[in-house]
């Protein structure tokens, strides 16, 4: 295995499946399965998801809500994605923690990086929920933030689509994809990997960033093994 720790980085909406909104059981299942892949190799495995198929917190601060309030609320719905696929995880075999950066005992553990890294030394998948804790910062900076903090080798962003382009591939026929990019070039060409937060982040502590099709089988499994699939940015 290429990687021995990722963080693996899923959108909300690609929870919602064929759905307009919500959480699509089928999908979450097929997730547990490509996940469970790795983790059978000997992978440690982080997880963090966002919250956009229940509540996107811009969004609704762009339709009058404060944006904090929002952005809570955006945590929170995170959260519910959380438990959604841990329990889908754990349906799978696996052995499963959730930790929040928002203290909600009854249902998660308070985010405790020792806790977590030690979580991942013995075998469990460690979901992290609630973003950073903070308003005004996505769940791709919490990703490369605790990417960062419990020592992944690597970030992998799941997605609808399968690498970074010169375009929109779904906009422009012809858009090409770049297997392997810098931090420097990303920047430079204006393409959208992340959030320029969590981008730049990422590009100071060194941590790679793979961009790749969640949603193709097998994919997140060739892309432990450092086989040639999505685009790396390093």
């Amino acid at each position: 295995m290429k990687y021995k720790r990722i963080l693996l980085k899923l959108s909300g909406e690609a929870l919602m499946g064929d759905n307009q909104y919500g959480i699509d059981p089928a999908r979450l299942a097929e997730y547990a399965g490509e996940i469970k892949k790795v983790v059978d190799l000997g992978v440690e495995v982080a997880i963090v998801i966002g919250g956009g198929n229940i509540f996107r917190g811009v969004a609704g601060a762009s339709k009058g809500m404060d944006r904090v309030q929002g952005d809570y609320m955006g945590m929170l719905a995170t959260v519910i994605n959380g438990m959604a696929l841990q329990g889908a995880l754990e349906d799978a075999g696996m052995l499963t923690r959730l930790q929040t950066a928002l203290k909600i005992e009854a249902i998660a553990e308070p985010y405790i990086k020792r806790r977590a890294t030690r979580h991942l030394e013995k075998g469990r998948i460690v979901i992290f929920g609630a973003g950073t804790g903070n308003p005004y910062f996505t769940t791709d900076t919490a990703a490369v933030l605790r990417g960062i903090e419990v020592g992944a080798d690597v970030i992998l962003k799941g997605t609808r689509v399968d690498g970074v382009y010169t375009a929109d591939p779904e906009k422009d026929p012809d858009a090409t994809k770049y297997e392997n990019i810098t931090f420097a070039d990303v920047l430079n060409k204006g393409l959208n990997v992340m959030d320029t937060t969590a981008f730049t982040l990422s590009q100071e502590n060194n941590l790679p960033i793979v961009v790749f099709d969640m949603n193709k089988e097998d994919n997140l499994l060739k892309v432990c093994r450092g086989e040639n699939i999505g685009t790396t940015v390093y």
